[in-house]
Order: C-alpha cells, then structure tokens, then sequence
C-alpha cells in the first residue's frame, strides 16, 4: 500500500433522485487511518452515502475529497476497495482468479501467496479452484472480502460486509480481519446493521437518521485493539451499545428498550 492513509472530506454533501431526498447536507471529516461505522434505519441512506464516498455515485450538491484528490481518481490509482453485501464476483473467474484480478486492476505486482494467505483467512481453503456458482452465498461474500483486502487499499469501504455468513464463521472474521486492514493502515468506513459488531470494530460510531440520513450522534470507541469477542460480556462494552442503541432510538422519534 503505498502512502498514508487517507482523509475523508464530505463537504455540504446532499444526493437527491428525482424529488426523494436521501442524504441530507453533510459535513463530515473520516481521520486518517480511522475505523468508523455508520449505523442506522433500513433505507436510511447509509449504503448511499458509502457509495459516494467511493465515487460510485456522484452527489447532488457538494463533493467528496480524499487528502487532496477525488474518489475517482484515488479508485483509478488502485487505492480504494469496496466489499458489497452483493459480492459481484465474475463467473467465470475462479475463487482464486476473481481476488487475483484485484490485484492487476489495482495495479498491483502479482502476489499468488498473498491471494492464498487470504483464501485461508477467510475459511475459503480448498476452495480456490472453485467458481462463484459452486459456493454457498456465505462463501461468495467471504471470497469478495479477500478481493477488496487483497490489494492492501488506502482506503476500504466495506458495506454489511459479515451479512451472508454464518454466526460462527462471522466470529472468526471478526477476530481476524480487523488486523489486516488496521496492520495496513487503511482509512476504513464500515456500513452494518449490528450495533454490537460497529462496537467491535470501530474507533467511532456515526449514528444515522432515518431518511434524509444525516448524523445524529458521534460515538468515539477507545476500547482497546484486538477487541476479543469476550469484550462484548463487559460493562464496557454493554454501555456503548447501550449508547448507540439509544441514540438511534431517538432518532427516529422513539426511546430505546
């Protein structure tokens, strides 16, 4: 990965389709190698929000900077991934063809031994000479997380990225995952339903209203890292769902349980 992480800038950000406002203005500053979560409603507008980010949509009204550049052009450099809760993998690539063509895209040097180390971190072992449509819609998702972890990108947007797999198999992700992209350095924005998983992986929380989506709370995180699942049985922990619980509770005009 080449550089420092990146800043993230939305400046007076709003997108609107057709008369259907879905994110409201937003000034918003993403730290340089920060983990932040974005929470919220169904159909809040978070998965629009991490889309413009990534430059896969444009705004209404004010811009999106990355240090000093456009989404566009850190993407055309290959300093940018994007996990979908949609995998998207190519069908007729293999498991192992589909995280290798990342790299290429990315500009990256070929790098089979990272594609495997990767294969196997996600509990895809023995399965790389496989095509999407032989894999569970858990293994697809697994296999789409390798492609975005595995051109080690500056920036890594990641949208309900654990949705598909099985509790167990999302524990053992959660636990080693996280270290790739924070080993890296990557500036990451996380979109997920479960308050309990931003907890385990965030510094900060971005509490999201229902629909036009704009921040609600800001919940730091300075639990300290590796955050083993035991952490989620803490006081500690408890509180900050507790927080964000309440906060999105409220924002859409009811009080938590």
């Amino acid at each position: 990965m080449a550089g420092e992480p990146p800043v993230v800038r939305l400046e007076a950000v709003s997108r609107t389709f057709g008369g259907l406002e879905v994110v409201a203005s937003t000034d918003l500053t993403l730290a340089t190698g920060q983990t932040t979560a974005l929470v919220g409603p169904s159909g809040c507008g978070k998965s629009t929000l991490l889309r413009l980010i990534a430059g896969l949509d444009q705004p209404s009204a004010g811009r999106v900077m990355i240090d000093e550049a456009t989404p566009d052009a850190v993407a055309g450099r290959g300093d940018l991934a994007v996990a979908f809760q949609d995998p998207s993998l190519l069908p007729w690539r293999t498991v192992r063809g589909n995280i290798a063509l990342a790299q290429r895209l990315a500009r990256r040097p070929a790098d089979p031994d990272a594609v495997d180390r990767l294969i196997a971190l996600v509990g895809l072992e023995g399965f790389g000479d496989l095509r999407p449509a032989e894999l569970s819609g858990g293994m697809r998702q697994r296999a789409a997380i390798a492609r975005a972890l595995v051109t080690r990108p500056r920036l890594l947007l990641l949208d309900e990225p654990f949705g598909a797999v099985d509790e167990l198999t999302r524990q053992d992700l959660l636990a080693d995952l996280p270290p790739l992209w924070r080993g890296g350095g990557a500036t990451t924005v996380l979109v997920t339903h479960s308050i309990a998983e931003a907890v385990r992986l965030a510094d900060r929380i971005l509490v999201l209203s229902p629909r036009p989506a704009r921040v609600v709370a800001d919940v730091p995180v300075t639990l300290p890292q590796p955050r083993p699942a035991q952490l989620a049985r803490t006081p500690v922990f408890e509180a900050l769902v507790d927080e964000v619980t309440s906060a999105l509770a409220r924002s859409r005009g009811g009080a938590a349980a």
